[in-house]
């Protein structure tokens, strides 16, 4: 809440229509999100000219009431203070007071009233208690114009404006000096600082106190001393000023303080230095250290906290609140004033784990000018001796390493425009700057700009500079245009493209997506660990069940496929492409899909069952659809959680990229196949297709069936019989592998389909023969293997 009174004291805005400036405000960026005043229509000063009793009550009373011009009002009045020559507030019919309360003309037991006699509670001006209650209503003084506005008189009557500000704006609009210069901007006026100067005793402040800080968290630190302290109420303007933004007043000292935080944004402390003693030691906290606060609760601080100490003890938590050992009392005769400057995120920090979020506390957590810091301290001084009597000792202490170096931005005019999409001149950015009270000097078409330190939230380039002359300049004269952009065909990159990709596959293969937690159980965590990664543990879990990053997919979807299995789903299809995370949280994106019962199901000439050989072939479709094709193969091994009968690892390039096979029975009874390959490896670029015209000459097909040994797996086989074949065979295909009677124990039969084609001339059958009993003679040698049936 910023008080427009409050801020006349710094600028002249006499002249202006408050709702009319809370507009030029808004349009130049700062949210004026509403403008509250608590003037009141037909409220006016009376006079009570006669006052009687009521004739059918026991405590009401009739008064006839003077409300100016000569015109006497009848009031009916239920306060136990009115009486006849008493100068009161009337609200006349017409008036609505706060609560949509309307004064209207009525009846009260049979006699007639018009108006309402009035309290400061009931105008909203002061908060109902007991003790107002009692008070009755408000007794002005016999100075009082009959027939005036009497808050206007009390010097009540105020206009707020309820700003809305950015989360990136700095404190400078949470003040009202601060405030003023952002009007003084957009009226092209100047600001005129408060006076801060008062008499300085002979005794020095030096002599009575010491000063150590401890901390790197608290740059700048000032302290001054006043003595012979008189307690007692605070002025009315001070008290009516707090009151417009929030506050409660308490006494002359500590209005001050908070006025003054109101009026610079610099948070101060006042010590009661008798209790204090004669040294101050800014540190870190203790882990678990204590301190009772002014609103009387114990606080257990963290050793992230800063801490205020009179050596030993902590006195006062930082930036947050004081403590209730040093604080200032009705028998407070010396204070110590501090005005300090701490790590913005270490207050925002302790004011969260607190639960203490204070007036200083938001101002401390959006960073500090100590500029203002200074100046603060000095009006604290000048206001307290003004209004509290107090003799202010020379000299300070202060602890102060404070990054004071000028930041500076150079630009010159094409760089705002460009930003902007506007052309400003450059005697326009001139006066927007001279608006700002900017300095800056302007040498061979080029600013040199230097920011006042009292925008924190301005840094030294010209993005900065170019939004706080637009937004002066008008945002409203910002002119709308069509980008000129070249066109080029929109596509997804990175990861995302591949995503996008290998969903759209399986999709086409009959797969359903699913999204499953990033989070897993403990349980889960350990299951199927092909790659032995260590785990990332949440430190604070929501729950048990979602404390682990998952560095693999397949736990989650046999959660998914546990879930259709108990609802009746027979035949299930499931993939997902996610990302998982190792305990360095290296992200690495993986495919996985699951396949249990029928790929296809037709009752009638027979289903097509998910097996080993289906997955495989989904596997081979994908990499093969990804330009792998003759560079990726597949390694029996033992796979944690997997079918060692049943499983294998996915090689691309001879480096393993994933698994593929059944899930054990130990983990799932039922015939779940899985697979998961990293997205990653995926992602790579490989050789641009080759079209190869198809031959116009006859091919030549023969089978071929081997005996080997069970442990000789048939991509061997087909290797030995690609690398005997030569340019002449053209494909190679299993289409059968069989185990039983006529074959040994421990032996197998595969047989193959062979075909030979060349592109230039039809194969005669010599030349095939020749090259199929080569094949032959390398397979049964290399392998030991036998030719079935010869």
């Amino acid at each position: 809440m910023i008080s427009l009174e409050w801020v006349k004291d710094y600028i002249d805005i006499s002249d202006q229509d408050l709702n009319e400036l809370a507009v030029k405000i808004t349009e130049a960026g700062i949210n004026v999100e509403k403008v509250i005043t608590n003037h009141i229509d037909h409220l006016v000063i009376g006079k009570v000219v006669t006052c009687v009793d009521h004739p059918d009550s026991d405590h009401l009373h009739l008064c006839q009431v003077d409300v100016g011009n000569d015109e006497l009002q009848q009031i009916v009045c239920g306060a136990p203070n009115v009486r006849e020559g008493l100068k009161v507030i009337v609200a006349l019919p017409g008036a609505v007071l706060p609560g949509d309360f309307v004064i209207k003309a009525s009846k009260i037991r049979g006699v007639e009233s018009n108006g309402m006699i009035c309290a400061l509670y009931e105008l909203g001006l002061e908060e109902k208690t007991d003790e107002s209650y009692a008070r009755g209503i408000e007794e002005l003084s016999d100075d009082a114009p009959i027939g005036k506005d009497p808050l206007v008189y009390l010097g009540l009557e105020s206009t707020l404006y309820e700003l809305d500000i950015h989360k990136h704006r700095n404190n400078d609009c949470y003040y009202h000096i601060g405030f003023a210069y952002e009007i003084a901007a957009i009226l092209n006026r100047k600001v005129t600082l408060p006076d801060c100067s008062y008499q300085e005793e002979s005794d020095s402040v030096d002599k009575h106190f010491s000063l150590d800080v401890e901390t790197s968290k608290c740059p700048y630190y000032l302290a001054k001393m006043v003595t012979d302290v008189k307690i007692g109420e605070s002025p009315e303007f001070i008290q009516r000023r707090l009151i417009a933004a929030g506050m409660r007043p308490i006494n002359n000292v500590v209005d001050i303080s908070n006025y003054v935080m109101l009026e610079f944004g610099q948070p101060l402390h006042f010590f009661d230095k008798d209790t204090l003693g004669n040294h101050i030691l800014v540190r870190d906290a203790k882990e678990g250290e204590e301190v009772v606060t002014l609103d009387g609760k114990n606080r257990i601080l963290r050793s992230s906290d800063i801490v205020i100490t009179d050596g030993e003890k902590p006195v006062c938590v930082a930036g947050v609140m004081g403590g209730e050992n040093t604080e200032v009392t009705d028998t407070t005769k010396n204070i110590l004033i501090e005005a300090a400057i701490f790590d913005a995120v270490s207050i925002r920090y302790t004011a969260a784990h607190l639960d203490l979020r204070s007036e200083a506390s938001i101002r401390y957590g959006k960073g500090l000018n100590y500029e203002y810091t200074l100046m603060a301290i000095n009006r604290a001084c000048h206001l307290l001796e003004k209004y509290a009597g107090a003799k202010v000792l020379s000299g300070m202490v202060s602890h102060d390493v404070v990054d004071k170096s000028e930041k500076v931005v150079e630009f010159i005019p094409e760089q705002v425009d460009k930003m902007l999409g506007i052309r400003i001149t450059e005697d326009d950015m001139r006066y927007e700057l001279e608006r700002l009270d900017f300095p800056y000097t302007l040498e061979n078409g080029k600013f040199r700009v230097v920011i006042p330190k009292r925008r924190l939230d301005i840094d030294p380039n010209v993005n900065d500079i170019a939004e706080e002359i637009g937004r002066l300049y008008g945002y409203q004269k910002l002119v709308s245009t069509l980008p000129k952009v070249g066109i080029r065909r929109g596509e997804y990159v990175g990861d995302v493209k591949y995503r996008k990709a290998v969903s759209k596959r399986l999709r086409g293969l009959g797969f359903n997506e699913v999204k499953t937690y990033t989070l897993v159980s403990p349980d889960m965590s350990q299951k199927f660990d092909y790659e032995g990664k260590e785990k990332a543990i949440l430190p604070n879990p929501m729950s048990t069940d979602k404390s682990i990053v998952r560095t693999t997919l397949i736990p989650s979807l046999l959660n998914v496929y546990q879930y259709n299995k108990a609802r009746k789903v027979e035949d299930i299809m499931i993939y997902e492409v996610s990302k998982t995370y190792d305990k360095n949280y290296k992200e690495e994106s993986k495919i996985c899909f699951l396949m249990k019962g029928n790929y296809i199901v037709n009752p009638w000439k027979g289903s097509i069952p998910c097996d080993f050989y289906l997955m495989k072939g989904f596997v081979e479709d994908i990499l093969t659809y990804f330009g792998f094709q003759n560079r990726y193969n597949f390694e029996v091994g033992a796979i944690p959680d997997m079918h060692p009968g049943k499983s294998c690892r996915i090689l691309l390039d001879r480096k393993p990229i994933g698994i593929l096979g059944r899930v054990h029975p130990n983990v799932c009874k039922d015939d779940v196949y899985v697979c998961e390959i990293s997205l990653q490896s995926l992602m790579q670029k490989v050789k641009p297709l080759k079209y190869k015209e198809a031959s116009k000459y006859p091919t030549i097909m023969k089978d071929a069936a081997f005996v080997v040994s069970r442990e000789v797996s048939s991509s061997e086989i087909e290797a030995t019989i690609k690398k005997a074949g030569g340019r002449l065979l053209n494909s190679i295909h299993v289409f059968d592998v069989y185990e039983g009677e006529h074959v040994k124990e421990g032996m197998k039969s595969i047989a193959y389909n062979l075909l030979f084609m060349a592109d230039d001339r039809t194969l005669t059958d010599e030349e095939v023969m020749q090259v199929f009993n080569r094949i032959i003679d390398k397979v049964v040698s290399t392998h030991d293997a036998q030719l079935r049936d010869k």
